[in-house]
């Protein structure tokens, strides 16, 4: 009878120690999920402050550009000018980009233009070299 309580406790043993690693990896797993759950918290507040910072930016800057200070009319003309200039150069960009634009297309149907009129020669000269051959071969037969 002793003989069948030794497999029987070392029955229990091997269950104890089979649960008690149990018991340890779910803690382990718990713990791991709780510094994510921490991180990803963290991560949230820091996304909302970031999200405060720029609402505050943006506000300052909204009230800079509401409080314009009256500046004198010299710097006010200065800064009409080269808005002015600002203006003309763009015009003028925005011309020498057609021109470019046109030029480059006037430049592509030019050499195609070419490209076709020596195809045309080309197929011309075939043309009457065959010609030549269809008549000397027809000559020949009549001979």
């Amino acid at each position: 009878m002793a003989t069948v309580t030794i497999p029987q406790n070392l029955f229990y043993i091997i269950i104890a120690v089979i649960a008690l690693v149990a018991v340890l990896v779910v803690v382990v797993q718990w713990r791991r999920v709780r510094e994510s759950q921490n991180n990803v918290a963290f991560a949230d507040k820091q996304i909302q402050l970031k999200k405060i910072a720029m609402v505050e930016k943006d506000l300052e800057a909204k009230r800079l550009m509401e409080n314009v200070i009256p500046l004198p009319e010299d710097q006010q003309k200065n800064l009409a000018h080269i808005r002015q200039n600002t203006s003309e150069l763009m015009h003028k960009i925005g011309y020498l980009h057609s021109e470019i634009n046109e030029r480059v297309t006037r430049l592509e149907a030019q050499t195609e233009y070419k490209k076709l009129q020596h195809m045309l020669i080309d197929i011309e000269k075939k043309e009457k070299e065959l010609e030549k051959n269809m008549e000397g071969k027809i000559k020949g037969k009549g001979d």
